[in-house]
């Protein structure tokens, strides 16, 4: 006779998973943006904390070595879902979805002769509304969707000689909130504990004031009548556009027996249609390029994949332990050198365990392999190698269920 896996019996094992999330991942990705808080069943509720600390070393093409660049830093992710009966349910998500941290130091090209060195900062937050449908004999399907608002804002210094003419360039792009959507499908089987979701969420674009200095336009080795002809100046406010990007996630869990869960994330991001291009940057260099289109401030080659398989085990009616492995691909080598890790593999362990019937807290670490990359300038020059990095990630969730 076959077993059947009731998702109660599992309760204590399926969050153990996801409390280490995706982070230091390809591009600016950061939270991985997880939705699977509002498939949980009946009222739930959770707050997660995440903390990464990645170290990031290498060297200059002139030999000189390149201290660790990768500024540690945490987010949180919070969730709530009701069902309103056994058709409807709604829910609102809180998550960091994208960002950067990297402060260059010490005496290399990527710091300059007055000791102050390349530094790049980029945040962002996102709530989303959620309103779910369930359907079919048994309520087995589920569509859900909703709007999506984000803030964005960054700030980047180009500092040392690596720039080459850039050196000494700053933007800072104010914070801007916009707005997009997000839309899925998930399927259920209780009695095996099987849930599958797949999720969409649209691109984001936000049109935001950058403020710009560019002291070569000032230094005389820019022509004046080119000066001129394209009306530079060493300061300028401007809007920007900056389009976060669209992303699908497939989530997948199964029992394997009454005791032991089985799941799969898989993560798509086309960072390649990814570029931040502050106008006064754009112009000058359209110079250096003696084309109309000019470069990128920051920009990404290849497409995201990111894949992650795990067990959660059962070992004591209120206590389950997990471990997971994983695969980023990045986004391209060589890279930008305000972020040159070229994906990683990763291993995690993790545990759940339930305070009362309702509340109950999770654990979890993660440690991640960096892949070697070439740190590389707009103009497409090699300035830098990173090999042999790594970094961990450590998480802490608290949950509330009630069905």
């Amino acid at each position: 006779m076959r077993a059947t896996f009731h998702l109660k019996t599992l309760a204590v094992a399926v969050a153990a998973l996801s409390v280490a999330s995706a982070a230091s991942a390809a591009g600016l990705d950061r939270s991985g943006q997880d939705v699977t808080a509002f498939l949980q069943d009946g009222t739930y509720a959770e707050a997660v904390y995440t903390y990464i600390d990645a170290d990031v070393t290498g060297k200059d093409t002139s030999g000189n070595k390149i201290d660790d660049i990768a500024e540690s830093y945490d987010f949180f992710r919070y969730g709530v879902k009701t069902d309103i009966n056994d058709t409807f349910s709604v829910g609102v998500l809180y998550d960091e979805p994208f960002g950067a941290a990297a402060d260059y130091t010490g005496d290399n090209n990527f710091v300059n002769a007055n000791g102050e060195g390349t530094n790049v900062e980029v945040r962002t937050e996102s709530i989303t509304g959620i309103l779910g449908a369930k359907f079919g004999q048994n309520k087995n399907f589920q569509v859900y969707g909703g709007p999506v608002a984000q803030r964005v804002k960054a700030d980047v210094k180009l500092r040392g000689p690596a720039y080459e003419a850039a050196n000494g360039y700053t933007t800072n792009i104010n914070a801007d909130q916009d707005y997009g959507y997000i839309a899925g499908v998930a399927y259920s089987k209780p009695e095996i504990a099987l849930k599958a979701s797949l999720t969409y969420r649209s691109e984001i674009e936000h049109n935001a004031q950058a403020s710009e200095i560019y002291p070569v336009v000032g230094s005389g080795l820019i022509p004046a009548p080119v000066v001129s002809a394209l009306g530079l100046s060493t300061n300028r406010v401007d809007s920007i556009e900056i389009t976060t990007p669209e992303s699908v996630n497939f989530d997948f869990q199964t029992g394997i027996n009454p005791t032991t869960l089985a799941t799969a994330k898989v993560r798509w991001v086309p960072w390649s249609d990814f570029a931040i291009v502050p106008s006064l940057y754009n112009d000058v260099s359209k110079i250096s390029t003696q084309d109309d289109k000019g470069l990128a401030l920051v920009s990404y080659d290849d497409d995201q994949w990111q894949v992650e398989l795990g067990l959660a085990k059962r070992v004591a009616p209120a206590l389950a332990i997990s471990g997971t492995v994983g695969w980023d691909s990045g986004a391209g080598n060589p890279v930008t050198s305000l972020g040159p890790i070229e994906g990683y593999y990763s291993a995690g362990l993790g545990a759940k365990y339930n305070v009362t019937e309702n509340w109950a807290i999770s654990a979890g670490g993660k440690y991640l392999w960096f892949g070697d990359a070439k740190g590389q300038i707009p103009t497409k020059t090699i300035v830098s190698d990173f090999e042999s990095n790594d970094g961990f990630v450590l998480g802490v969730k608290v949950s509330y269920q009630a069905q």
